[in-house]
């Protein structure tokens, strides 16, 4: 097993390291400033409402300003609009990821991925800090800066995707990706920390720490990303994707110079053959290729449940059991500790099979029965950490594992016909369909809790995450025979 391993570790350099926590650490910042939005909904919620209807409001204001400045007439209204944002957010993200990953394919993803941090880091500056300091409230202005916001954002995902496919082959995938696909939960535990840090300073604040710590993270990766291992001169491999570094004695010499040019048009001459370079796919035929359709359509209701979950977490935490905001913060966290676990062992548990789709199907289904023991957590912090881990393990798990492994693997496939500019517009398929899926829960949560309660909300979820495992099921019968027919030409060899 050691010698295995150490083969395995040793098709890495140092640049896979780089390209790995580069792009793992931009949507680190990039969710944990989205992620402030969610966990302070209960002090905005409270700022744009009057003070004779808010006993938390002298902690956050003076008295006048509540009232001169406030938006709704009461926290039903306000908790509806904030739902409503949440709606704005995810439909400009999700139209955002279908024009972003076909630009992935065509510009440079560096440049690409620090415009949308740093872009969306501004944004976020003015929504939350700089209207507070102003005392300017506006719903339409509002919803103007999050349609940016959501647009600037979906500049990252399809571009962090493609750099990671382009250093990392198929061989390993599963777990490599389902390890890296924790950057999400671990952009929620941090922002978690950092709202329940600085909340107590005011709202305006954490929105302050948490862009500038973005855009700074915007400004390292223009400088410091590689998106492709052509820019260092190493070799790419479709499968692996690990070949080692050129060592001839021309290796120190610029990547690309006139003098190579034209040795490599003098050998394509003499040996009578044209080699173009890989064309980016068209959007239509990306959306067409196999298993599209099927898993985006798979996300769309995954996406919903989980996005539920990092929208509304915090907010029902506080207001179904009465908890302190900031500890409700801390303790939704546990999720995303779940979603961590999940993704990096059911991706490790799909390359030993060589199969995605039976583990996705089993987690959903064992999913549904978490969401419903979850629903019945009593008013305990310690038993409802214990479920929420093992909700967030076989709902963050799948979803991390189909926006990420999955699109790599459906964007490498063998039906894209030789062409490597595909990731990007499949990755933004993928996940833009996920994310209308999630735009259009988001305000049927809002809708269900106000007009019935919570527990409505969760058989919801139970129903889309049904909804996940039949689209899937076509997938789950191919590969389920294509492993049997293995099994059967084994036991025939033996």
């Amino acid at each position: 097993m050691w010698p295995c391993h150490r083969d395995f570790l040793s098709q890495y350099t140092h640049h896979h390291l780089v390209a790995f926590l580069l792009t793992f650490f931009s949507y680190v910042l990039l969710h944990s400033s989205r992620k402030t939005f969610s966990n302070v909904k209960i002090s905005i919620s409270a700022q744009w409402t009057p003070s004779a209807l808010n006993i938390t409001s002298p902690q956050y204001s003076p008295g006048e300003t509540w009232e001169e400045n406030s938006l709704f007439s009461d926290t039903q209204e306000a908790t509806l609009f904030l739902g409503a944002l949440d709606t704005i957010f995810l439909f400009s993200y999700a139209v955002g990821l279908y024009i972003s990953g076909v630009i992935g394919d065509r510009l440079n993803l560096r440049y690409v991925l620090s415009f949308g941090l740093c872009g969306s880091a501004v944004v976020e500056f003015v929504f939350g800090t700089v209207t507070e300091w102003m005392a300017f409230y506006n719903v339409y202005f509002y919803c103007g800066l999050w349609v940016c916001n959501g647009l600037l954002q979906s500049a990252v995902w399809p571009c962090v995707v493609t750099v990671m496919g382009n250093w990392f082959g198929k061989s390993g995938r599963g777990f490599v990706f389902g390890l890296w696909s924790a950057c999400a939960s671990v952009g929620n535990i941090l922002g978690a920390f950092l709202a329940s840090s600085v909340l107590k300073y005011g709202y305006e604040y954490v929105f302050l720490v948490t862009s500038a710590v973005q855009f700074a993270g915007g400004v390292v990766v223009f400088f410091g990303l590689l998106s492709s291992p052509k820019e260092v001169g190493l070799s790419i491999d479709s499968e692996t994707g690990l070949l080692p570094v050129e060592t001839d004695s021309d290796s120190h010499r610029p990547l690309m110079s006139d003098e190579e040019e034209e040795e490599e048009e003098e050998e394509v001459e003499e040996e009578g053959v044209c080699e173009a370079p890989p064309t980016p796919i068209g959007f239509l035929q990306a959306f067409c290729l196999p298993g599209v359709i099927p898993y985006s359509l798979a996300y769309a209701c995954l996406k919903l449940v989980n996005y539920s979950f990092f929208f509304w977490l915090p907010f029902y935490l506080s207001s179904n059991f009465g908890w302190p905001e900031a500890q409700a913060d801390r303790l939704s966290i546990w999720y995303d500790v779940g979603g961590i676990i999940g993704g990096t062992v059911q991706g490790l548990i799909s390359d030993v099979l060589g199969k995605r789709a039976p583990v996705i199907a089993l987690s959903l289904l064992m999913a549904m029965g978490a969401l419903v023991g979850y629903s019945h957590s009593p008013n305990d912090q310690v038993v409802n950490a214990a479920l929420l881990a093992t909700t967030g393990f076989f709902i963050g798990g799948p979803s991390n594992m189909i926006s990420s492994a999955i699109s790599a693997d459906l964007g490498r496939q063998d039906a894209v016909q030789g062409s490597q500019e595909a990731l990007a517009t499949v990755t933004g398929i993928v996940d833009g369909t996920g994310s209308l899926g999630a735009a259009a829960g988001q305000y049927l949560v809002s809708l269900i809790e106000s007009k019935f309660n919570w527990m409505y909300v969760f058989y919801f979820f139970v129903l889309m995450t049904g909804g996940s495992v039949v689209f899937i099921i076509p997938l789950l019968v191919g590969e389920l025979r294509s492993m049997c027919r293995s099994r059967t030409i084994q036991s025939h060899q033996l």
